[in-house]
């Protein structure tokens, strides 16, 4: 008895994870497919994943045109697979040269420094 116990409950763990997994490789999917359309808009895109705690990961998009955007993965391999199907080329760090691509326009800088510098609040 106790052995038919076991195999069950090792199949319904098995079953679990299996659901898991396609749960991950759909949400990464839906990733893949709005990195895909950012790119497209875009010209193209490279970028970089920064873990941001129990959240998750930031998959921070640069455009070939300096256009820029992120989206957030619930776990770093959600958003490494993520970026595996979409095609991403990833930067280790967010380095001053691949930083150097991002155009950013007023909305940017009344958001960012505004309001230190004098500017209106959001």
């Amino acid at each position: 008895m106790g052995d038919t116990a076991d195999t069950a409950d090792t199949a319904g763990a098995a079953d679990t994870a299996g659901a898991a997994d396609k749960k991950q490789d759909r949400t990464a999917a839906k990733l893949a497919k709005q990195i895909g359309a950012f790119a497209k808009r875009h010209g193209g895109a490279e970028g970089q994943l920064a873990h941001i705690g129990q959240v998750g990961t930031r998959i921070v998009l640069v455009g070939s045109d300096g256009g820029w955007g992120d989206l957030v993965a619930p776990t770093f391999a959600v958003a490494q697979l993520a970026a595996e199907k979409a095609g991403l080329t990833l930067h280790e760090d967010f380095d001053g040269e691949f930083a150097a691509r991002v155009r950013t326009g007023p909305y940017e800088w009344t958001r960012m420094a505004g309001i230190q510098l004098g500017g209106r609040e959001n």
